[in-house]
């Protein structure tokens, strides 16, 4: 604004801004002294004064100074300072469009206004007319759109401190900002400080000035502009509560509460809530006594205070707060994000309560965060491989545990994504079948297996391949070791003590056969198994008589030798078995105990026992009774005589040893089945009452080893797996739980080898798989409901969903609550829906008005095809995109009130000339023609015309003839008639013009053009008119165009001629559409020549002719001008895609108008007698029907028949041209009864009487046609009676019904050819012209054809079915589509069918039926549309066809231009070829222009191209080519490889901190597009030389340096070891210096020099003295001895011997010389043998163990280091001869009292006896017989036989 007086004076700097402000001041004058650097210009702000020229300042300034304030011409100065800045500033390339509109390219964007905080930036551009243009020549947009430092200060004050240097009337102010004005918030108004005066120092504050405090809409140009969250202009975009531009709210939650304060004296101080980091829109009212007290903590752990003691605002930890302090409440609000963790308190102020409520939006800081694709789960041939989900802190940014996200609702876990990988095929294997079993179980054996060298293809099947294929690994063993484990073997357990106390006793011990485990088990060899038994020898002598043989062992050793004692103790010798003692036969004192002792025999032939009589068996007898004492009895005492003693324990045993340790069995198997283990239990036994004593009263020494044996190991049977149970599904409000439940059956345990069964193999019932958890209410919280359906089904809609407030019960049910009892934010309950693109469709615009004020008009519209997006938005596509539009939609009829007549006034009216404003076209010469003024008329040359101007209350006398302004005068040429009109003789070019008739003030146009050759314009035209027709173009857009623009709001500028007043041409508007007229196929004047023909035509015609031509129809058309200026005003509101398409409508609408107006007139008003020739009103066609397109008999080749150049001079030079068939449209000539002579064009009728037909054919060109006929398409062959005359007419005689069909005459020369029908008949059934011709149409836009033949076209042609029919009576035409009758419509007048603008739709079977009173007859053409391949516009097929083909794989669609696609190595891509057209076409894919291999899948018919693992082979161009029988169409993309490449760019952690030895490491990294990726991938490329880099090379701080400890100088019960320990410093080059202590020790306490060592206790062995030698006998007088080893303190305490395992154990046996052992094996002679002969004859000898010095025996054992000799052999063996059996009865078996049986004399040989009978008939008794044989001598058989099933004696 202009302060007083005009001037002011500005500050021009600031000391924070960088840019020198340009300050405003009024638009008419210059600011202040212009050495200030800076003027204000209206529409720019921020323009450096530098960056102008000095030429642009100065021409500026004096436009300025001489504009004229009062005149408005601020605008022009503008103007001025437009152009100006235009040349000042760089320009881009214009491009066409900006031509068009007239404007400039944009220039390029100035400045940031703001460095931070947001400013703006301004482009312009400049008019290029000279006149105004439409539309704004500057543009802005955001810039800088990040926050300033805290220091950088309010933008708004800046500019009001750049004032503080400046005076305001007359004194210096410090100036403040006004902010937040709601009048004109950009305007710079600001306050002096400490008073109340507020000025405007300025109209408009810099660019980018916030226009409110709390909002981003800044001022541009004095204009708040909307500014959105996204920093855009204009935009409304929004942050959420959460801060989130444009977000829905789910990143963060509302939490709303209330505190009610309970202080004392005792407590002053109360925590409210804590709010945490991040959050926003805190709100904190305190109502009471008490006060607001904050603690804040920041991420980094600093904490701070603030006590909030009064109102203000304040910055605690970067978050500004806003506190208001009032007597009874407290307000306390932060806009946040809080920068800290915040923590509100409350101190004690007063006895009353106080509350607080609180409201704040708190982030959620753990969010779900997709993790990457694991590993493939294949290396090749295909694998997949799934992403998962982490939960991620984002205050921490870490990965934490995933509970913490589900403590939000609002954080869905994603789910995983699947996609397949590695799918390159898998390089040759090695394979190989399963081991074989190893050839021996244990001690090593070996097994082998076979390999094969195979190949897996990508489908999975395996075949064998060549072994050098796999050459590249190593071929896998095919024999390996197994079993390599030791075999069983036998172990023997310490002797147990000696049965007796003196004397000769036994002992024994268990023998065990164990694995190489440990593990008790079998398999071992029986005949290795040592003996468990032998005798022992006590030397204290006893003091009573010895028995003669060992004593039996005690219970417990004796026991357990028994139990575990392998195979039966029987042998076959005779020997006593002695089973198990009773029970002893008292509870308490001493009794005995019982047991049987039997003489038992091993059968070797049945391997069964045999018992024997006592006396068989040798030896002593084993005891069968024995003592036995079970404690004394209640109220005895527990003393007893030395007698008792010893008759208890028979002197045997020492009473001190009656406890001893024994299995007490094993412990229950470890498992059930599939194998287990055992262990035995040992136990502390007193061994006389067998009860359990404490295991201190066992001697530890004696303890017997651990003991295990295998159990259960039969195969486990199928039962249940259960899996562990999942969480819960929900976290309240009852939830459920799932596992896994199986059937399997465990193999083996020692493998754990499991299979899965069926269910129904597991018997038990199966476990539950579901369990309800979290039995417990949930709060409440928002329930959505299922969205609805979307508004609309294409395009961007809207959806809807009920959102409640509900609350989950423990049981399962749902509360619904009222929505404030729930406190999270409410879902949204509306969103947007992208359903799919919307098909092509026309938006029409709003109807325009009616064309007229009163009566009938017509109204317009325009229309565009538009296509409405999934996104929401639309684009406009063009027209033909869109179905056909018809004419009704865009123009329709309006009625107003009727027009009223005026009445005529007293006063004297002036002249009226009453013209008629029609259109008149010339079709045919006419001698002379008569018209009105008013209108416009295009004539063939040499016509004569008589204009008459009809005048009103004016004499006809005074009126005036101009010509193009010009006055006209009578002349030879032009006759001037003083009644009212003007004849124009012979008219000739130079006659056409605007010929004006005055009448006073009243003037009226008539317009005159020429026809030329050809039906084309004469382009001749007047002066006037020549101008504008220069610059015209000859298409009817280009007339709509210049005609008027007005579409775009853009009105063109008229011709001069036209803004003096002078009448440009009217009539060229309407020249394009009679030039589509006259250029319409089928007019009548296409019929006809042009006039230089016709002239000549009719000078050789005959005067019948002549007069004949006088009635074929000649006429003028005629159409109101009204009817044209609406097609012209319709066309020029369509889009100028559309213009083209509705012109032909428009015209072929006009021409069918104007015929059948023709037909009408001439039905209605037609009198034969009545013509007149020179008028063009009373012209009508002599014929009834007439064609109103094409001539019903005619085939041309040529579009135009004659040339349009005329004969010159006299003839001699005739100019080159097409033939033309001269057409004489006139009835038969009947000449006789029996001769018919006719031209083209006509139909003959055959009566019986007929002799002769004559076929006349004219042809005019040059060089001559050529005549020939033909007869239904095929050449006529002439004959007798079908004769060619000279004049190439066709004779037929004596006509036959063979002879009826057309007849087609053809001319020919070298330029073309035509050709004419006629149809000749009889009279009955009608006869149609038929083609069995195919015509395949690619380009022509037109396409005509006979009835019969097939069509194949484009789309948009327009087709014509020409269905030429003759016959008697006049047969009806009628059309049918698909055997459906079309409408009349579709009919053009001579009976052919026009198909306009074919589709798709339009493809079929098309018939034509003619049909009279004699019968009908049909022809048919099928129509087949041919669309060309183009790129297809609808790509959600082919889109779901590439996601279902590869859900995860990236694809690509080709273009005509060429789409790009870059992708990694390895990968695999889609290649989608968007291609439409009819036929389908075909798909060939190339690559770099070569067809493609077929090792590439080629899906869906040939459109998409799936490469898999590709590589950069694959760079590069890949095409597809479509083609169809309607042209072809090449689409293509590009492929860019990535490339993997090692980086060494990083180096890893020095080695060192210090000293000489600092290395780094380079580090080596894959990476792709500079991103690290998998070492894998960068296998093949060459590593680059890695060279470590020294580093930390400076000298080390001082620091203490140690030796090695000394050794200790105990090795037990405590030592010591010292080190030396002294302070050095390691220099840069490695060496060490000395240093003093005092400099380690300030960085480090000196470590220690003396330890104590060897702590623990000192063990050591000891050792018993030696045993008695009486051990085993190991070889000749030598035995061994025994004694006891103890581990134990040197104070003498026993400890366990594990202690002592580190010293060397001392022997605990050894050998020793005993006379004892002086023994050797003596044998007796052999027995007789007891057979001669056969195989079973044996021998015995006696065999037994003597001391070599006494000679009597000793027990076996003693001799066991001595081979055994045997006890008995076979002999005999030699075969016997044939005998027969013989029995005798004897004396009875003395053991058998109960049935006698006999002895018996066998002679027979026993043996073969025994053999061949017994062992099938005879049973075995226990008894004695004598077998005799023949001979006589006996021995003593061990059984006699009884017969089986025979009771009486053998």
């Amino acid at each position: 604004m202009s302060a007083p007086g005009g001037q002011h004076s500005w500050a021009t700097k600031t000391p924070i801004l960088s840019a020198t402000l340009w300050l405003l001041c009024s638009a008419t004058q210059v600011c202040g002294d212009q050495n200030q650097g800076a003027i204000f210009l209206r529409e720019f702000t921020l323009i450096r004064r530098e960056s102008l020229h000095d030429d642009f300042l100065s021409d500026l300034l004096n436009n300025h100074k001489t504009e004229d304030p009062g005149t408005g011409g601020g605008d022009n100065g503008l103007e001025l300072l437009d152009e100006q800045l235009t040349k000042a500033s760089s320009r881009t390339a214009r491009s066409e469009e900006d031509r068009d509109t007239l404007w400039d390219a944009w220039g390029s964007w100035s400045e940031c206004s703001r460095t931070c905080g947001g400013g703006a930036s301004y482009s312009l551009r400049r008019c290029l007319s000279s006149k105004s243009c439409e539309g704004r020549n500057i543009r802005y947009r955001t810039c800088s759109n990040v926050d300033c430092p805290p220091e950088a200060g309010d933008f708004r004050a800046q500019q009001c401190s750049a004032h503080n240097d400046v005076k305001y009337q007359g004194q210096f102010y410090e100036w403040l900002p006004v902010s937040n004005d709601p009048d004109n918030p950009c305007s710079l108004k600001c306050q002096a400080k400490g008073t109340t005066l507020v000025v405007e120092l300025a109209p408009k504050v810099l660019d980018g000035t916030r226009c409110y405090t709390e909002s981003l809409d800044m001022c541009i140009s004095g204009l708040c502009q909307i500014v959105g969250c996204d920093h855009q202009l204009g935009s409304t975009v929004k942050e959420d509560n959460c801060g989130v531009c444009n977000g829905d709210g789910s990143t963060c939650r509302l939490v709303r509460g209330q505190y009610k304060s309970q202080l004392s004296t005792n407590k002053p101080e109360d925590t409210v809530v804590a709010v945490p980091y991040g959050s926003r829109q805190v709100r904190l009212v305190l109502k009471g006594p008490d006060h607001l007290h904050l603690e804040t903590k920041t991420l980094q752990g600093l904490k701070g205070e603030n006590s909030l003691s009064s109102t203000g605002s304040f910055l605690v930890d970067n978050s500004s707060i806003d506190f208001q302090k009032f007597p009874d409440k407290e307000i306390l609000r932060i806009s946040g994000p809080l920068s800290a963790d915040f923590t509100v308190k409350v101190r004690y102020a007063g006895a009353a309560d106080s509350t607080v409520q609180f409201i704040f939006y708190q982030p959620i800081i753990h969010r779900w965060r997709e993790t990457d694709f694991f590993p493939c789960s294949a290396s090749c041939g295909g694998g997949y491989q799934l992403t998962s989900a982490e939960c991620y802190d984002l205050r921490s940014s870490r990965v934490v545990a995933d509970q913490y996200c589900h403590y939000y609702p609002e954080n869905i876990k994603p789910k995983p994504k699947l996609q397949e990988c590695n799918l390159d095929p898998c390089p040759a294997r090695w394979e190989s079948t399963p081991w074989t079993a190893c050839s021996s179980s244990c001690g090593g054996g070996i097994q082998s297996r076979t390999v094969s060298c195979v190949e897996e293809d990508i489908q999975g099947h395996i075949s064998p391949v060549e072994e050098w294929k796999c050459m590249y690994t190593p071929k896998m063993p095919i024999v390996q070791p197994c079993n390599i484990f030791d075999c069983p073997k036998w172990l023997a357990q310490e002797w147990s003590p000696c049965t007796v106390t003196c004397g000769q006793g036994l002992r024994y011990r268990v023998v065990l056969c164990i694995d190489h485990r440990g593990m008790h088990t079998g398999g071992c060899s029986p005949k290795t198994k040592p003996h468990i038994k032998e005798e022992c020898i006590v030397p204290t002598p006893c003091y009573k008589p010895k028995e003669k043989l060992p004593v039996e062992a005690k219970l417990p050793w004796y026991k357990q030798a028994q139990e575990l004692e392998d195979g039966a103790m029987v042998s076959e010798e005779p020997s006593f078995i002695p089973e198990a003692w009773s029970a002893c036969s008292v509870t308490c004192g001493v009794g005995s105990q019982v047991r049987p002792v039997k003489c038992q025999v091993l059968l070797s032939f049945s391997q069964s026992v045999a018992d024997l009589p006592i006396d068989e068996c040798e030896g002593p007898k084993p005891a069968s009774q024995r003592a036995c004492y079970s404690g004394p009895c209640s109220g005895e005492a527990a003393e007893s005589n030395p007698e008792e003693i010893e008759l208890i324990y028979g002197g045997l045993q020492d009473f001190d040893e009656l406890y001893d340790w024994e299995y007490e069995g094993f412990t229950e198997c470890s498992e059930s089945c599939g194998g287990g283990v055992q262990e035995a239990v040992v136990t502390c036994l007193n061994k006389q009452t067998r009860e359990i004593a404490d295991e201190t009263l066992c001697v530890t020494s004696r303890r017997p080893p651990q003991l295990l044996k295998a159990c259960n190991l039969e195969p486990c049977p199928p039962r249940w797996e259960i899996g562990k149970w999942s969480s819960c599904s929900l976290t309240c409000g009852v939830g459920l739980q799932t596992r896994d439940v199986f059937c399997s059956h465990l193999l083996s345990r020692e493998t754990n080898e499991t299979v899965i069964l069926a269910d129904e193999l597991c018997h038990k019932p199966k476990p539950t798989l579901v369990q309800a958890c979290n039995r417990f209410d949930c709060p409440p919280s928002w329930y959505p409901r299922e969205w609805q359906q979307c508004s609309q089904t294409c395009g961007a809609g809207t959806q809807k969903r009920d959102v409640l407030c509900k609350q989950r019960m423990a049981d399962g049910s749902f509360l619904e609550l009222p929505e404030t009892f729930c406190s999270a934010p409410r879902p949204v309950a509306q969103q947007a829906c992208k359903n799919k693109d919307c098909p092509s469709e026309w938006l029409l615009s709003e109807w325009t008005q009616c064309s007229v004020s009163c009566g009938e008009g017509t109204q317009t519209r325009n229309a565009i095809c538009r296509k409405m997006l999934k996104t929401g938005g639309s684009v406009i596509i063009n027209s033909s995109m869109c179905p056909p539009l018809p004419l009704s939609s865009l123009v329709r009829s309006c009625a107003l009130v009727a027009c009223t007549r005026h009445n005529r006034p007293a006063q004297k009216q002036s002249p009226h000339i009453m013209a008629l404003k029609n259109v008149y076209i010339q079709t045919k010469k006419q001698k002379k023609l008569h018209f009105i003024v008013g209108g416009y008329a295009y004539l063939l040359p040499k016509t004569s015309v008589v204009l008459r101007c009809p005048v009103r209350r004016f004499r006809k006398s005074m009126i005036t003839w101009e010509k193009d302004n010009k006055q006209l005068l009578s002349s030879v040429h032009i006759t001037i008639a003083p009644y009212g009109y003007m004849k124009i003789h012979h008219l000739k070019p130079s006659d056409a013009g605007t010929y004006t008739c005055t009448a006073g003030p009243a003037r009226e146009h008539f317009v005159i053009k020429l026809i030329g050759g050809n039906n084309k314009l004469i382009i001749n035209q007047p002066v006037g008119i020549r101008e504008e027709e220069g610059t015209r173009k000859s298409s009817l857009n280009e007339a709509l165009h210049t005609q008027e623009k007005h579409q775009n709001g853009i009105l063109f500028n008229r011709s001069k001629a036209e803004k003096r007043g002078h009448l440009a041409d009217p009539s060229s508007q309407y020249d394009d559409i009679v030039s589509r007229l006259l250029k319409q196929r089928g007019w009548p004047g296409e019929n006809l020549e042009s006039w230089e023909a016709q002239e000549s035509t009719e000078r050789n015609a005959s005067s019948e002719e002549e007069q004949s031509q006088e009635y074929s129809l000649p006429f003028t058309m005629v159409t109101e001008q009204k009817r044209l200026d609406d097609i012209i005003r319709n066309l020029s509101q369509q889009p100028e895609e559309l213009k083209d398409v509705y012109s032909k409508q428009l015209v072929v609408k006009l021409a069918d108008d104007i015929f059948k107006s023709h037909l009408e007139n001439q039905e209605s008003g037609f009198i034969p007698q009545r013509r007149r020739i020179g008028s063009a009103i009373a012209e009508f066609p002599f014929r009834k029907h007439v064609s109103g397109f094409t001539s019903s008999l005619r085939m041309s080749s040529a579009e135009a028949h004659l040339p349009t150049s005329v004969e010159v001079g006299n003839g001699s030079h005739r100019p080159h041209r097409k033939p033309a068939i001269l057409r004489k449209i006139s009835a038969a000539q009947q000449l006789s009864a029996s001769e018919v002579v006719t031209h083209l064009g006509q139909t003959v009728v055959l009566a019986s009487g007929t002799l002769s037909v004559l076929l006349h054919c004219e042809a005019v060109g040059n060089p001559k046609p050529t005549i020939s006929w033909a007869k239904n398409g095929a050449e006529v062959q002439y004959s007798d009676r079908m004769l060619l005359q000279p004049d190439d007419s066709l004779q037929i005689l004596a006509p036959v019904e063979a002879d009826v069909g057309f007849y087609t005459c053809n001319a020919t020369n070298a330029l073309g050819s035509d050709s004419v029908s006629i149809a000749v008949t009889l009279a009955g059934k009608p006869l149609i012209k038929a083609s069995r011709a195919t015509l395949i149409n690619t380009k022509s836009s037109a396409v005509t054809v006979d009835i019969g033949s097939t069509v194949k076209t484009i789309q948009g042609a327009n087709v014509t079915i020409s269905c030429q029919v003759a016959g008697v009576p006049e047969a009806e035409v009628t059309w049918l589509r698909n055997r459906i009758k079309l409408p009349p419509a579709y009919h053009l007048h001579d009976g052919s069918l026009l198909i306009a603008n074919v589709t798709l739709s339009d493809q079929g079977l098309y018939s034509c039926r003619a049909a009279n009173l004699r019968g009908e007859v049909t022809e048919s053409t099928q129509l087949l549309i041919l669309d060309p391949p183009q790129t297809l516009l609808q790509l959600e097929d082919l889109t779901t066809m590439l996601l279902i083909t590869g859900p995860d794989i990236p694809s690509v669609l080709t273009s005509p231009s060429g789409t790009r696609m870059v992708l990694n190595p390895g990968s695999s891509v889609l290649i989608g070829c968007p291609v439409d057209g009819h036929p389908t076409p075909n798909i060939t894919w190339f690559y770099a222009g070569q067809p493609i291999s077929m090792r590439h899948n080629i899906l869906a018919a040939g459109q998409i191209l799936q490469l898999l693992n590709i590589s950069d082979g694959y760079q590069g161009e890949f095409s597809c080519l479509a083609q169809n029988e309607a042209g072809s169409l090449m689409q293509k993309t590009s492929l860019t490889i990535r490339e993997y490449w090692w980086s060494a760019d990083r180096l890893m952690a020095c080695s060192a901190s210090c000293g000489n030895k600092g290395v780094q490491q380079p580090q080596l990294r894959c990476l792709l597009d500079r991103t690290e990726v998998n070492s894998s991938h960068c296998i093949e490329k060459p590593k680059p030389v890695l060279q470590p880099v020294a580093c930390n090379r400076r000298d080390c701080p001082s620091r203490w340096m140690v030796t090695s400890w000394s050794p200790c100088t105990r090795s037990c019960g405590g030592g010591v070891q010292t080190r030396r320990v002294t302070c050095q410093r390691l220099t840069a080059i490695g060496s060490s210096v000395p240093m003093s202590n005092e400099a380690c020790a300030q960085v480090a306490r000196r470590p220690v020099d003396t330890q104590i060592c060897n702590g623990q206790l000192c063990m050591e062995w000891v050792a018993s003295s030696w045993g008695q030698c009486n051990g085993p006998c190991i070889g000749p007088r030598l035995a061994v001895q025994h004694r006891q080893i103890f581990c134990q303190t040197r104070d003498g305490n026993s400890v366990s011997s594990d202690q002592c395992s580190a010293l060397p154990r001392p022997l605990s046996t050894q050998n020793c010389w005993t006379d004892i052992c002086g023994v050797h094996w003596r044998v007796s002679l052999w027995t007789l043998c007891t057979a001669t002969c056969g195989n079973y004859g044996f021998q015995s000898r006696r065999v037994e163990c003597v001391h070599v010095r006494t000679n009597k025996p000793v027990p076996e054992h003693y001799c066991s280091w001595r081979p055994r000799p045997a006890n008995w052999q076979r002999c005999n063996i030699t075969p016997c001869e044939n005998s027969t059996f013989l029995w005798e009865k004897g004396a009875i078996c003395e053991s058998s009292p109960q049935s006698e049986v006999p002895r018996v004399r066998c002679w027979a040989p026993l043996p073969g006896f025994l053999g061949e009978h017994l062992s099938e008939k005879w049973q075995i008794a226990a008894c004695k017989i004598k077998c005799s044989y023949w001979n006589g001598s006996s021995v003593v058989c061990c059984c006699c036989f009884l017969r089986v099933g025979i009771s009486s004696p053998c």
